[in-house]
């Protein structure tokens, strides 16, 4: 008998490789697979403005870095002693106006590059709940503890997101037209707009994505990775959450991560991420006795599996490798 589901992943035509470059943009949940493409020392760079977690803030910021159409003072605004803005998320809030702008503006010209030189973006969508700010009827990304009374909530329609999905695309397209797109849904359960809100929110989501990729623009290469339905269907149980109950714990994410190496990463790198592994779980090795011959012997052959893929891939690089600490008169 069987006891559990597992949904069928299909492999795809272009996966990713050590040759890839990958741009991660959107909900929380993708700074968790950004971890991991961290980890595994693939070219990977996510959410250049903080997370966002909204089809249409997406677009926005894509909009605004495709077109470098650079932020001003009319931009940003000043509250709780920091200069904030509504497009983009809170850690990068500034006390001084003019280097929240400079480092906006140049988040921007890194950010074109990024996407330029991209092979494949991945998309991960939170929620259809919006907030519109009163004031100038814009969607806000981030409402930065501005009172609530300064909004109003509206969940967006399947329509409305399907053509913002479809505007972002084609505005990636126009710098980038060779670029992978790959879509998935935050598993992150965002009860605060209610149980039932919740699930309207990630349908719409669904739906919408789908409709996109049944009919994609011109050219566009697209596919869906089901994080979502992973959560709900294969790790239906509580103990696969973080003690709030709203976030996949670090069993689902390793579990997740499992699934989209499976479905979207090429066999070839299966081999590498194996030795970048190794190394990391050696990097974190605390020796009881550092000055011992076993230990040397132990950091000369690390250093040495470090030199190999280093000389093959240079942009390989181990941060929490500290060289400095042995000492290389003693061990020549």
């Amino acid at each position: 008998m069987n006891f559990r589901t597992q949904i069928p992943i299909s492999t795809s035509n272009l996966p990713i490789d050590y040759h890839s470059r990958v741009v991660s943009l959107g909900s929380c949940f993708a700074e968790n697979i950004a971890l991991k493409f961290d980890y595994f020392k693939f070219q990977n760079s996510v959410n250049p403005f903080g997370i966002i977690y909204n089809p249409v803030s997406i677009e926005k910021i894509i909009e605004r870095v495709v077109q470098k159409n650079k932020f001003t003072e009319k931009d940003v605004f000043y509250h709780n002693d920091l200069w904030q803005c509504f497009e983009v998320h809170s850690e990068w809030s500034q006390p001084n106006q003019e280097v929240f702008l400079n480092t906006l503006n140049m988040l921007i010209d890194s950010t074109y590059l990024e996407i330029k030189e991209a092979s494949h973006v991945v998309i991960t969508y939170g929620t259809s709940w919006i907030y519109k700010s009163i004031a100038s009827q814009s969607i806000v990304a981030n409402c930065h503890k501005v009172p609530q009374k300064a909004f109003q909530k509206e969940l967006l329609s399947i329509e409305i997101i399907e053509e913002s999905i479809q505007n972002t695309i084609a505005l990636i397209q126009s710098i980038n037209p060779k670029v992978q797109f790959i879509f998935t849904i935050s598993p992150v359960r965002h009860l605060k707009d209610g149980f039932v809100e919740n699930q309207r929110s990630k349908a719409h989501l669904i739906a919408a994505i789908h409709q996109v990729l049944q009919v994609p623009p011109s050219g566009a290469e697209g596919a869906y990775f089901p994080s979502y339905e992973i959560t709900m269907d294969e790790l239906r149980d509580y103990r696969f959450y973080s003690e709030d109950m709203l976030h996949p714990n670090q069993i689902a994410i390793d579990y997740i991560w499992e699934r989209f190496v499976q479905s979207h990463i090429s066999e070839d790198a299966y081999s590498l991420m194996e030795e970048v592994s190794g190394i990391q779980k050696s990097l974190l090795h605390k020796p009881f006795n550092p000055e011992s011959e076993i230990h040397q012997t132990f950091v000369k052959q690390l250093q040495q599996k470090i030199n190999q893929i280093q000389k093959k891939y240079p942009f390989i690089q181990f941060n929490s490798w500290q060289p400095e600490k042995i000492n290389p008169q003693k061990h020549k």
